[in-house]
């Protein structure tokens, strides 16, 4: 979908990242079985209750969403609710748990998520009609065989083309990318003397797209091994920095910029990748310029995206946890979810809503799709500073002794999950 000087509503639903320090309340360790759909949960109070929900939010069009959305389900049960806009995210919530009054909903970014599972802090349900819920969505907020939340939304990876530059290099929409064969190609004839074909933000949370696409990943599938060093995670970094080496691929840092987005929008990159929330960062920053979205080509394994996605956490020690789940299945609805779509931009983690979330939305067709194929990000307890270290050596990925990256973290990846 070509997009042309016209306003997008569409904002970064906050992916809050960064070390969480926590406390073990003790809290969740009294609960065996899983609640389903608004079940019962063990130790619910009766009658009644007040309910705290701690949000991340974007600004003030999701907070009004939140909270007329908690409004309308306090009307309709006689319940109170308190939706709270969070200053800094991770560190209230974290407050809430070491005082040993945390708040009984909050968002909770898959980046986070190991950790608070690990410290006994999160109440394990599922919410609704939960195999709606997209399969690498669920499996982000599994652990051990055990889903604890409810996916809220996601973003995808996608493949931004500055139209002026691909029609200046005589390419037209015959010749978007497919394959990764044909990206080099284009990236190639894209690049002059002052705009590089191809520029990424640094850090697994791009290069990972290509990881997929050669059919791996950097932890097994039940997260309980690290597999980075193999060929298939090779090959994607080996591809990644052989186009970076040959000139017509960059990292945002080559160009002296601080990501993607802004490298695409000052001219410096006539593509770039990334999620749905570039729309509102070049309507706000660069609003002239003109440009498609497609979605990212095949590997050799296939289609491969990223998924960044948050989920609805329910504290373990909550005193109101039917209530709570009763409440995330209101805002994990069908008519919800595309509510929240329309208020501030986020797309529905209901796999049945991505027909309709597409025809609503067109231009955000290419990241809707990547839900299908999409993998999620490490959410592992334990593996913040191991995937902080990796992110810090793929800065230099051009120069990089790759294998020898791949083993140093796949050691200190063991030496956390064999905690």
């Amino acid at each position: 979908m070509k997009i042309h000087r016209r306003t997008s509503s569409y904002v970064l639903a906050a992916a809050l990242s960064g070390s969480l320090v926590l406390t073990a309340c003790g809290g969740g360790s009294g609960f065996s079985e899983q609640a389903e759909g608004g079940e019962t949960a063990s130790g619910t109070a009766e009658g009644p209750v007040s309910l705290t929900v701690l949000i991340g939010s974007s600004g003030d069009a999701e907070t009004n969403a939140v909270r007329e959305a908690a409004e309308a389900w306090a009307e309709e049960t006689g319940n109170e609710v308190e939706v709270i806009a969070a200053t800094d995210l991770p560190q209230e919530r974290a407050q809430g748990f070491a005082s040993g009054n945390p708040p009984d909903i909050f968002y909770l970014d898959a980046a986070q998520f190991g950790d608070l599972v690990a410290a006994g802090n999160l109440y394990p349900y599922e919410a609704e009609d939960n195999e709606d819920f997209y399969e690498s969505l669920r499996d982000t907020f599994t652990w051990e065989g055990t889903q604890y939340c409810a996916p809220k939304d996601f973003s995808t990876l996608a493949l931004q083309i500055n139209n002026e530059a691909w029609e200046a290099a005589g390419l037209t929409e015959d010749d978007y990318p497919t394959t990764y064969e044909e990206l080099a190609e284009v990236a190639e004839q894209l690049t002059t003397g002052d705009q590089v074909g191809l520029v990424i933000s640094t850090g697994i949370d791009r290069a990972g797209a290509f990881v997929v696409g050669h059919g791996g990943w950097w932890l097994n599938e039940d997260a309980t091994e690290p597999t980075a060093n193999t060929p298939e995670v090779l090959a994607a970094l080996e591809y990644l920095q052989e186009n970076i080496s040959a000139g017509h691929f960059a990292l945002a840092n080559q160009v002296d910029a601080g990501w993607g987005g802004e490298a695409f929008g000052t001219g410096r990159a006539a593509m770039t990748i990334e999620g749905n929330w570039i729309h509102g960062a070049l309507q706000n920053d660069y609003p002239d310029i003109d440009y498609t979205v497609v979605e990212l080509p095949e590997g050799p394994a296939g289609k491969g995206t990223l998924l960044f996605t948050q989920c609805w956490g329910i504290a373990a020690d909550s005193d109101a946890k039917e209530q709570a789940v009763d409440l995330v299945n209101h805002f994990t609805s069908p008519e919800q979810q595309m509510a929240f779509a329309e208020a501030f931009g986020v797309m529905p983690s209901r796999q049945s809503l991505a027909e309709e979330y597409a025809e609503a939305f067109p231009e955000n067709a290419a990241f809707v799709a990547g839900g299908e194929y999409g993998r999620g990000p490490i959410s592992a307890p334990g593996m913040t500073d191991v995937v902080a270290d990796l992110n810090s050596q793929l800065e230099s990925l051009g120069s990089l002794d790759l294998p020898s990256v791949l083993e140093s973290f796949d050691t200190n990846a063991a030496a956390v999950l064999g905690r």
